[in-house]
Order: structure tokens, then sequence, then C-alpha cells
């Protein structure tokens, strides 16, 4: 950046609004919310040394971020929602499917504008006016959601469980996830290049145990269950998991509300396919990086994914999945290899779920830092800063505060549940919007001006409609359907209503546009 543009963005920010979109449009070379991004390589071009991310580093990315313990603690509540193995086994290949097709969505988008910033950048430009709305809206559902508190609370259950030998009392969980959370800022507020290097290194080790696990399934499936390790009260014997396999739609019950509780919690699995788009502006050839990444990493993921369902059927009855709540990886270990190995299985499951929180809250710091860039959120100066320690210590500082309010006042057996629903919610709806906004760009006729042409949206290949409405259609059932009363029994919570999470989902947004319709004018000092 020449030093006579810098002088004139400082200018630009230190001025008041009008005086600054003014004093900003009089110069080609910045850029301004609301128009069309530039794809001039002279407009604040990334220097060789930014763009540090090859194509395995790209697939790691996505990686680190999906794998997180959704795999491991989920499985038995989707089982539960559905009440058959051939439901689950469905829902979890949908799950797959909406991924690769929710990929093939943010591929399109990150092609068009291969810069980091992801939905902020896409929603930007299908929603250029009223100026700010939209990015208001988007900060309010992502800047206010506490990512992962969920995951926090499965690392202090599993570590626990690993060296306690008795129930952990609630203070304790909640300290013991309070201490994750907190160490995760440290690390990445103080200390990047070692947070990066743990946080690579949990990522290299989630892979390792998710063969572990698929692999134990393959042991039980051709050796059977040791009888001894049966479940006092269940079925016992030697060959039950293959009892899975034989009547796989028994017991089947479905409702809307059921089985979107229970595609909210696969989905949840695969959330971080998206990873990558956050960070194009530091890859390597990002439209071709993007377009093979993407699809690899998903494949592997979602490959592993029914591999590891297979092996937790195969190493125990229905019946005792279900009665396992969120601890099925355990059992399967249990019960194939008995109580020796289960202190080691709960370690790594632990360890699994801090590199997740590790992978979101490293993510969740630099949105906030880029909407606070933007100026909508409140301290935006304190937000945007890298001070002291060159790391977004504010930004990551925000999601730190939600977390612990979220672990510390949710009431202990409904959290993991609100926070998946949660964070789905909001979620969908963007998802939604990116998505048929794909299809109206198609269809648009100034798609096709000097402007737009040059994105290419009226050559969508039909592949990648099918995909798009697939995926728009699949996230719009995903935000109506919480509304719908579930069957009794299916309950997701245990004190709060069921449609909690879409009543606070839909208050964030609200709360977005009254934050844009009051939010201060004027003045906007970033740094």
């Amino acid at each position: 950046m020449s030093k006579s543009q810098y002088l004139l963005e400082y200018a630009a920010w230190s001025l008041k609004s009008q005086q600054s979109r003014s004093l900003l449009a009089s110069s080609p070379s910045v850029p301004r919310y609301g128009a069309v991004p530039s794809k001039d390589p002279n407009v604040f071009p990334p220097s060789e040394k930014q763009r540090t991310i090859g194509f395995w580093s790209a697939v790691f990315i996505i990686f680190n971020r999906i794998i997180g313990t959704g795999i491991f603690a989920t499985p038995a509540v989707v089982l539960s929602l559905s009440g058959s193995v051939g439901l689950s086994m469905t829902l979890w290949l949908i799950g797959s499917l909406m991924a690769a097709a929710g990929m093939q969505v943010y591929i399109i988008w990150g092609c068009a504008f291969p810069k980091s910033g992801a939905e902020k950048n896409y929603l930007g430009y299908l929603f250029p006016r009223p100026t700010y709305l939209i990015i208001c809206l988007y900060a309010a559902s992502s800047s206010l959601m506490g990512w992962a508190a969920g995951n926090s609370l499965i690392f202090g259950e599993y570590i626990l469980k690993a060296f306690l030998d008795h129930e952990p009392s609630p203070f304790l969980l909640r300290f013991t996830s309070f201490a994750c959370v907190t160490l995760t800022l440290l690390l990445h507020g103080t200390a990047v290049e070692l947070g990066l290097r743990v946080q690579n290194v949990l990522g290299v080790f989630k892979l390792f145990v998710l063969t572990i696990v698929a692999a134990t399934g393959l042991v039980a499936l051709k050796n059977g269950i040791p009888t001894v390790a049966g479940v006092q009260g269940y079925d016992d014997s030697q060959w039950r998991g293959r009892a899975n396999f034989t009547d796989m739609w028994k017991g089947t019950h479905v409702s809307a509300s059921s089985l979107c509780f229970g595609l909210n919690s696969v989905i949840w699995s695969f959330v971080g396919f998206s990873n990558a788009n956050y960070a194009m502006s530091e890859m390597k050839d990002p439209k071709r990086t993007i377009k093979i990444a993407g699809p690899l990493a998903v494949a592997v993921v979602a490959a592993l994914y029914i591999f590891c369902n297979i092996a937790y059927l195969a190493g125990a009855s229905k019946e005792e999945i279900i009665g396992s709540g969120r601890l099925v990886v355990a059992l399967l270990m249990k019960n194939v290899w008995g109580e020796n190995i289960e202190r080691f299985v709960d370690v790594g499951v632990a360890l699994s779920a801090f590199g997740s929180v590790l992978a979101m809250s490293f993510a969740q710091g630099r949105i906030n830092q880029e909407l606070g860039k933007e100026g909508v959120l409140p301290l935006s100066k304190l937000l945007a800063s890298n001070k002291p320690f060159n790391a977004p210590l504010a930004g990551l500082g925000l999601h730190w505060f939600l977390c612990v309010l979220i672990i510390s006042f949710v009431p202990q057996g409904d959290a993991y549940n609100l926070v998946i629903n949660l964070a789905s919610y909001p979620t969908a709806v963007t998802n939604a919007v990116i998505s048929f906004g794909l299809i109206y760009l198609y269809f648009a006729s100034s798609s096709r001006t000097e402007e737009h042409v040059e994105y290419g949206w009226h050559r969508l290949s039909v592949y990648t409609l099918a995909a798009t409405v697939f995926f728009g259609a699949a996230n719009v059932f995903l935000f109506v359907a919480p509304f719908i009363p579930p069957p009794t029994g299916s309950e997701p919570y245990e004190s709060l209503p069921y449609w909690t999470h879409a009543a606070v989902g839909w208050a964030l947004f609200v709360l977005g546009a009254l934050w844009w319709a009051f939010r201060p004018r004027g003045r906007v000092e970033l740094y």
C-alpha cells in the first residue's frame, strides 16, 4: 500500500461518516462498502509473504475445524431421535450430502470473491443497500455466539471421566470447561505461533483417532463382542452388534421436529467445511485450491464418519448406545477392548474436543476483528486492534466471554444440545440466503450486465444449481421445523422450551436490526 493511500484511509476514518464516504469515493483505488468487489489485483494486493496457505494446508484447515466432538458425542442422540438404525444412518448420509452441496455453494462464492471474510462478503454483495444493515444482522448472529462452549463442556466431561472414579460435581465440570476456553484465549491471544502448532498437532491426532474407531468396528463385526463386556440389563450376546444390521428400520418414529433436531446434530458434526473461505486472501492460487481441497476434505471426513457410525453399531446393541448418552465412543472401546482402554479413549476424545475449541476460537476471533474493522460492533476500535501481542485478543475475548456465560448459567443437562441447535440455527438462515441468492443471480438479467457478467452467475452448471437448491431447501427446513412440537420422549431439552434455540436465533437478527437503526453514527475510529 502506498503512503498516500494509507494517509487517505486514515483521514477517512478520522472524519464524520458523510465526509468519510465522500473521501473514499474520490479515490477509485479504495474499495467502498456496497460496491462490487474489485478484481483489480492492484487494489490491496496481498504480498507473497501473506499467501502462506497451500493445497494441503487448506485441506488441513477444513479437517481441523470439521472434526471436533460431534462424531464422538452425537450418534447416540441421533439414534434416539430417529428410533432406528436405518433412519439414523440415513440422516448421516443426508448430512454428508448437505455438506458436499454446501461446499459447492461456498466454492462458487469463494471463486467469485477470493478474499477473506466469507459470508460477510457474499451477503454484502447480495444486499448492498441499506448500507451496513446486512452486516449488522450477520454480526449479531455470529459475534454473539459462544461457538466453543459445547466442545468445552465435552472436554470437561471426558477429561474428568478419564481421571476420576466418580461422577464429577457440576461445579468441577464447569470449572474444567472454563479452564479450557481460558487456555485457548491465552494461546491464541498472546502466543499465536504456539497456539497454531498445538492446533495443528491436535488436528492430525483427530484423524488418527477416527481411524482407530473405524478399525475397532471392523474387529467387532468380524470377531463379535466379548460376552463379559456386556452392560448389565442389556442383551449381552456376542453378536448383538450384528443384530443392529438385520432389522435396521425397527422402531422408526418420524416427525418434522425430530428429524430437524437429528439433522441439526449431524450438521453440527460437519460444521467447518467452509472454514478455508475465511482465509482465502492468504491462500496460494485460491480458486484452484478451494475447488480441489474443499471436496477432498469433505469426502474423506464423510467417509470416516460413516465408518465410525457403523463401528458404534457393530460394537453395542441399540439400547446400549441410546442409554450411553454422549459417551458412545467410550462404550464401543469398553465393549471391544475392555475397561482398561476406556481411560485412554476418554483422554483422546477430550484432546479432540480441545483441538476443536482452538479451531473455533481462532476463526471466531478473526471474524470479530473483521467486523470490528467494518465499524459495526460496539468498541470497534478495540475489537479491530492487534495490540498488545499482535493477535486479535479483544475479538477472542468477546468469544471467550460468551462461552463463559453459556458454561456458567445454562442448565448442565441442556447446555450441549442448546449450543448445538442455537449455533446451527442462524447458520441455517445464512446458508439459505446465500444459496437462493445464487439462484436469483442465475436468473437475474442484471447478472449479464457489464458490471456483473465477469462473475459468471448465468453460467452455473445444472449440477451446481441442483446442489444449491438442495442445500438451500434443507436449510429452510432446518429453521422452520424447530417451531413444530416434538413427539413425546423426543424433547431436545429437559428444562427449556423446545423452541428456545429458534426464538433466540431470530432475536439475534432483530437485535442486529435494532443496532443498525440506533447505533452511533459519525466518527469511526479503528486504529
